[in-house]
């Protein structure tokens, strides 16, 4: 466990940043401070927080928000079946079930880089410095935020869809595949926000359907080679 909290430290320092950015960005669109703190407690996905508090701002329904979260949340459950495969005999099946609190990209690519099999103690160790991290950055953020004027709030309410660009921009830059999927995505949500017969479809469903026809269309024209 000293190891894993030893080498979950650069991903706690990334999470502290990105988080207090995503608490003073959820404040400033009216949530309540402790809403906020709570949602970083319990729940660890950047980008599926962001997409929730741009939803709750424009009273998307339940639906809809519990449809957006498992379509951007699903890749969790590709990266649970590959690590299974290269854990120990310590990870039983309880321990798989709390360590997967704990499964997002960066926890995942750091414990399937380890040469041997990862322990249930090591994860632990990765994933309770990395979720403190996001809970503390996203306190201090909204705290901030909730004692910032309120025009400093609109200031920066651009600051949530900047998170949204530095999640993609990185990934887009290694594959030609996610830029184009990317923008794909983002003009098709323009048309459907933009034409009239179908901008009055709420916004939680149009950014569903432009993701959606993006990826299939990403996954049409960009195939991965089967090794």
């Amino acid at each position: 466990m000293k190891r894993g909290l030893r080498d979950g430290i650069p991903i706690f320092l990334g999470y502290l940043s990105v988080s207090f950015s995503f608490g003073i960005a959820a404040v400033s669109k009216a949530l309540p401070v402790w809403s906020v703190i709570l949602t970083s407690l319990t729940n660890l996905t950047s980008a599926g927080q962001l997409a929730g508090v741009s939803l709750i701002a424009v009273f998307a329904g339940i639906g809809e928000l519990a449809l957006t979260q498992l379509i951007i949340n699903i890749r969790y459950a590709l990266m649970s079946l590959s690590l299974s495969q290269h854990v120990d005999a310590s990870m039983t099946t309880g321990h798989r079930l709390l360590c997967a609190f704990f499964m997002t990209d960066e926890i995942f690519a750091l414990c399937r880089a380890q040469e041997k099999p990862v322990s249930n103690r090591y994860m632990y160790g990765v994933g309770l410095i990395s979720a403190f991290g996001w809970g503390l950055g996203t306190t201090l953020g909204a705290l901030a935020g909730g004692i910032l004027p309120e025009t400093v709030r609109i200031a920066l309410n651009p600051a949530l869809y900047a998170m949204f660009i530095a999640i993609v921009l990185p990934q887009a830059k290694k594959e030609r595949a996610v830029f184009w999927v990317a923008g794909l995505s983002a003009g098709l949500h323009c048309v459907v926000r933009l034409a009239p017969g179908i901008r009055a479809l709420s916004p939680g469903f149009a950014l569903i359907l432009c993701a959606v026809a993006a990826a299939c269309v990403g996954a049409w024209l960009f195939p991965k080679k089967e090794v």
